[in-house]
């Protein structure tokens, strides 16, 4: 990996999506440790890293996370994530004894309508103003 990203989790998400953002927005007051970084698909960052983990670069509808050499996407990094934030998100873990096809279908439905269900932004969201916050987002 290059050596100017850091090695932290890393979840990679669709900028435009309200949905995706509010996911980020929802992680954010949660991850109260600082554990996780986060940058758009569409980002440099974010087209290295799935390049470098042969995920397509384009068209990609999933949150991926990113975790040293393994990588997540679709329901197996939104299990990974809320296993990492730990807590009652924890609870969570559990369902990666589903079949991964079962889950991801579900998943699936949802990101196939994310937009006509919860909107699309002309451009990725820019992190919030707080500097803390903003320091965890990679361009």
């Amino acid at each position: 990996m290059s050596t100017d990203i850091p090695d932290d989790p890393i979840i990679l998400f669709d900028g435009v999506c309200n949905l995706c953002n509010g996911f980020v927005q929802f992680i954010l007051p949660r991850d109260t440790d600082g554990q996780f970084r986060f940058a758009s698909l569409q980002s440099d960052v974010g087209k290295q890293l799935l390049a470098e983990h042969d995920l397509p670069t384009d068209e990609l509808e999933s949150i991926v996370l990113i975790e040293g050499d393994d990588c997540y996407v679709k329901s197996a990094a939104v299990i990974r994530i809320a296993r990492l934030l730990g807590g009652v998100y924890a609870l969570l873990g559990p369902f990666r004894f589903l079949p991964r096809s079962i889950r991801d279908r579900a998943y699936d439905f949802v990101a196939a309508r994310r937009y006509r269900w919860f909107g699309k932004k002309d451009q990725c969201a820019m992190p919030p103003a707080d500097v803390d916050v903003g320091a965890r987002f990679l361009e």
